[in-house]
């Protein structure tokens, strides 16, 4: 049997045709601003070399896993075809400091861990949550900070705050979320109330998750909060979040356990990174200045 691991994760809109404008808004937008494919040059422009480990899949190249249907933070920009996001642009950033191009597999969440372990790809990068389950498969570097939260039409109409307020009322998730498991609690609250359950859809794609609410099949999205941020952002006469951010949690890159000279390039590439100041560029690039990890920028600033 496949084991689930559970991550947070979100989407946003309003209408089924705002959808697509919007679709096609991100895709000029993206075309200007994204590194333009799966596969990107490696740089050795980084102030100290960081020579990569030797159990690479494939010389020259860091294979990365990804579920690449959660925008910002990594999804298929529609006109290339091609990954793109916040994720991508970091870890394309961290591969330079090596020397490597970059290969972006795209891989359902549910089996991306197991996927990793068994050699699939050198690392994951997907917005995965660093919980006790999957620090016992795999090794992680934090590199951003997420919660959750609720997606609703503008207005908020049902005047939703929490998943308290979800009885009886259809809601959206990704299948295999921790949002999904926290949905479920929530729903089972409501019987032990004598309220009417909530309507739970769970789907694999959370893009899926959003056309439900732009075509009006659900009154709410449950996913991270950077992800409704983004969303809002790009449709915030549409759509807005309810209530407040729950349960913040720090994301990694995981890479196979007890792999060290992976996970310690990837740290040392990392901080490099951010030293740089390109790890905060990224962040402002994709609006999720909510989930900036600080560390080494407080360290560097007071230099």
């Amino acid at each position: 049997m496949t084991p689930v691991y559970f991550k947070q994760r979100s989407r946003r809109a309003s209408s089924a045709a705002l959808l697509l404008g919007s679709i096609a808004l991100f895709s000029l937008l993206l075309a200007a601003c994204s590194s333009g494919g799966s596969t990107t040059p490696g740089n050795n422009s980084a102030s100290t070399a960081i020579t990569p480990p030797a159990n690479l899949i494939t010389s020259g190249v860091l294979t990365v896993g990804s579920d690449t249907t959660y925008p910002p933070q990594e999804f298929i920009d529609p006109t290339t075809h091609k990954a793109v996001g916040f994720d991508v642009d970091l870890i394309t950033e961290i591969a330079k400091q090596m020397g490597l191009q970059v290969k972006i597999v795209s891989t359902p969440f549910t089996t991306i861990i197991d996927d990793l372990a068994a050699k699939h790809f050198d690392v994951v990068i997907s917005a995965v949550n660093i919980i006790p389950d999957r620090q016992e498969k795999a090794d992680f570097i934090p590199y951003l900070k997420a919660g959750e939260s609720l997606l609703v039409q503008k207005g908020n109409p049902e005047h939703i705050s929490s998943t308290d307020d979800l009885c009886g009322l259809a809601v959206g998730v990704q299948q295999g979320t921790v949002e999904q498991g926290v949905l479920q609690s929530s729903s089972d609250n409501c019987l032990e109330q004598d309220k009417s359950e909530i309507k739970i859809t769970a789907l694999e794609d959370q893009t899926a998750v959003i056309q439900l609410l732009t075509t009006n099949k659900v009154v709410a999205t449950y996913q991270d909060s950077p992800v409704t941020d983004y969303y809002v952002k790009q449709n915030s006469s549409q759509l807005e979040a309810a209530g407040s951010v729950f349960g913040e949690d720090t994301e990694g890159i995981a890479v196979r356990k007890g792999d060290t000279a992976m996970l310690q390039a990837i740290q040392t590439a990392f901080q490099q990174v951010k030293a740089a100041g390109t790890y905060h560029q990224l962040i402002v690039k994709w609006g999720i200045a909510n989930s900036e990890l600080a560390l080494i920028d407080r360290r560097r600033n007071a230099a």
